[in-house]
């Protein structure tokens, strides 16, 4: 990967990092949900802002929808974590 193009490089890598620190910890085998959880706690150990499961408007056209995008995590205010 050209590390010139990576965007928000640093909020990316202390997200990228937390999850590197999950997955050791848990392994292979679980539901998402328990994922999720650790990650919501690595996060509040690292003190990285994040929402978990935040609606977000989305639009078509220039028109606001009815429905919402509710992605695992928004960290640092612009990184969508799936």
């Amino acid at each position: 990967m050209d590390e010139d193009k990576v965007l928000y490089r640093e909020e990316s890598y202390q997200t990228v990092g937390a999850c590197f620190e999950v997955y050791p910890e848990k392994g292979n085998g679980f539901l998402e949900a328990v994922y999720q959880e650790c990650l919501e706690k690595e996060f509040k150990l690292r003190g990285l802002d994040n929402k978990e499961k935040p609606r977000l408007q989305i639009s078509y056209q220039g028109e606001m929808l009815d429905q919402y995008y509710e992605p695992d995590f928004l960290c640092h205010g612009k990184i969508i974590l799936e």
